[in-house]
């Protein structure tokens, strides 16, 4: 199943590249390498952030968070040859579009694995 994440984010990311101007990806292979990336480093470097921008994301009630994954964009871009990220406001409209993409994937694979256990 993570797989299919993997490749659906990717895709979704070089969909994004499309439309989005300042926000580009120059192969489906950059893409799935940057969604490897931002994983890791949501893994790694989004937790310290949160913790120390947490006075703030309360504050915002929990808008920050968009901020917080246009700076996790951006590093990957770069991080990651064939990912490029112009501006912040890039990142941040591509963190939005990307967290909304990633909630939708969630509800998908749960509701499938919800099914696949009632059927058990």
């Amino acid at each position: 199943m993570i797989i299919f994440r993997w490749l659906i984010l990717a895709g979704i990311m070089l969909l994004i590249s499309n439309y989005l101007p300042g926000f580009r990806v120059d192969s489906f292979y950059s893409a799935l390498i940057a969604v490897l990336i931002i994983g890791l480093l949501n893994l790694l470097v989004k937790p310290i952030l949160i913790v120390l921008t947490l006075p703030i994301t309360i504050l915002t009630l929990g808008l920050f968070a968009f901020v917080i994954n246009a700076i996790v964009i951006y590093i990957a871009s770069s991080i990651v040859k064939g990912f490029y990220v112009d501006s912040f406001l890039a990142a941040l409209i591509a963190s939005i579009l990307l967290s909304i993409a990633g909630i939708i994937l969630n509800k998908f694979f749960d509701q499938n694995k919800n099914t696949a256990k009632q059927i058990d």
